[in-house]
């Protein structure tokens, strides 16, 4: 049996970064980045004005009250037409092209501006300006030719205004892992339904569904398999065309737990069976080794709290990894109890709990959990703690590894 460590690195062995796709810019936002971009402009791509005001000379100023005669008005988007000389200013909204001649830019709420005849004259109220005030020169933010960004790089939406800003409307991105999810179980019904006597909903299905989601993947739902070597046979089939394929249940040593004998039919081999572990025990991990990548394959334990312990240590790691994230597995952080709690057992184990900002630490709470089926209490989690091997008991302020939910 496995550690939790050992299973993990055996599964990121065979978790490879998934080959890179073409996606519209905004499409690739959250992804990660999978080529070098270099930028096809300079930015700014001419001197421009910071504010709305006057390009002049800034020797012109030699005192209050400068006059100067305003040679045209320059907006974003437009150029200029004209070159200032001493004694003349052109009018400047922000963005705009910094005229020939001109060296500073006076704000509009320092000026004072007059027309007569046809004439418009600007007198400046500031007494002096230095070179180059209000002016973003050419090239300050990038030039052309330079590599603004580079594969591996996790694309947010920052990066994505600057791709735009470089002309690249579509870049090559690591996808998200397709994750084909598969509940087993004579006892299922969906949730929609109303189980009879003997039977329940099938609540693993949703639950790993949304996990799937909130790590990156894309879930595909399989539905419910009976405990059938033909019904198995069939959706295991079809998930197997995905990137990653999640069963729930069937996983353990019962009668019908028929899920490894179905995946090994189907050409999946085993990587490993079973890990020291608390919940989540069943683990099953293996892999199908058709074309360009491996096909990863976890059998979950029933149990929607294992499930979704094992989805965590495990899944979650893996996901991230064929992302092209870094996966290293799950950050571990120091917190202090708040609660005893009394471990027993020889397998380490991941207990629901509360997790706390308090006076700059973290504290932990062990919520009042009722096994590996009580979901209405998972509910008021929002972490785990891990409390190592053997039997002990922990007081209040005993400190303990978690990771958060």
């Amino acid at each position: 049996m496995l550690s939790v460590e050992e299973a993990s690195t055996a599964i990121l062995q065979h978790a490879e970064i998934r080959a890179a796709t073409r996606r519209g810019i905004v499409e690739a936002c959250g992804r990660v980045l999978a080529e070098d971009i270099t930028s096809d402009v300079d930015s700014p791509p001419h001197d421009k004005a910071m504010v709305d005001g006057y390009a002049l000379i800034a020797a012109d100023l030699g005192g209050e009250g400068t006059q100067l005669r305003v040679l045209e008005e320059v907006t974003a988007g437009n150029v200029p037409t004209q070159t200032v000389f001493p004694g003349t200013a052109v009018r400047i909204m922000t963005g705009a092209p910094i005229p020939r001649g001109a060296n500073a830019v006076v704000m509009v709420e320092q000026t004072r501006s007059t027309t007569a005849s046809g004439q418009e004259t600007v007198t400046v109220d500031a007494t002096s300006l230095a070179v180059g005030a209000n002016i973003l020169p050419r090239a300050t933010s990038l030039q052309k030719d330079d590599t603004v960004l580079t594969s591996g790089h996790l694309l947010r939406p920052m990066e994505i205004g600057l791709l735009a800003e470089v002309g690249r409307a579509e870049v090559e991105v690591v996808p998200a892992p397709r994750v084909a999810v598969l509940a087993t179980g004579d006892e299922l019904v969906p949730a929609s339904k109303s189980p009879d006597n003997g039977q329940i909903r099938n609540s693993n299905g949703p639950l790993l569904q949304a996990l799937v989601t909130r790590a990156g993947g894309i879930p595909r739902d399989l539905g419910i398999a009976r405990d059938q070597p033909d019904a198995l046979r069939d959706k295991i089939s079809l998930g197997l065309s995905d990137d990653i394929l999640l069963l729930s249940g069937g996983v353990s040593a019962g009668v019908l737990d028929l899920v490894p004998a179905a995946l090994a039919a189907a050409g999946v081999e085993q990587v490993f069976h079973k890990v020291q572990l608390k919940p989540g025990k069943p683990l099953w991990f293996g892999c199908l080794f058709e074309k360009h990548q491996p096909r990863l394959v976890f059998g979950l334990p029933g149990n929607p709290v294992s499930s979704l312990v094992c989805f965590e240590l495990f899944v979650r790691p893996a996901i991230a990894r064929m992302s092209g994230h870094p996966a290293n597995q799950p950050h571990h952080r120091s917190g202090v109890l708040t609660r005893g709690h009394r471990q027993t057992g020889n397998r380490p184990t991941y207990f629901p709990s509360i997790l706390s900002e308090e006076d700059s630490r973290l504290t932990v709470s062990p919520i009042d959990w009722r096994g590996s089926a009580d979901q209405r209490s998972l509910v008021t989690a929002n972490g785990l703690a891990l409390f190592p091997a053997g039997d002990q008991d922990y007081r209040v302020g005993d400190s303990v590894l978690t990771i958060p939910l």
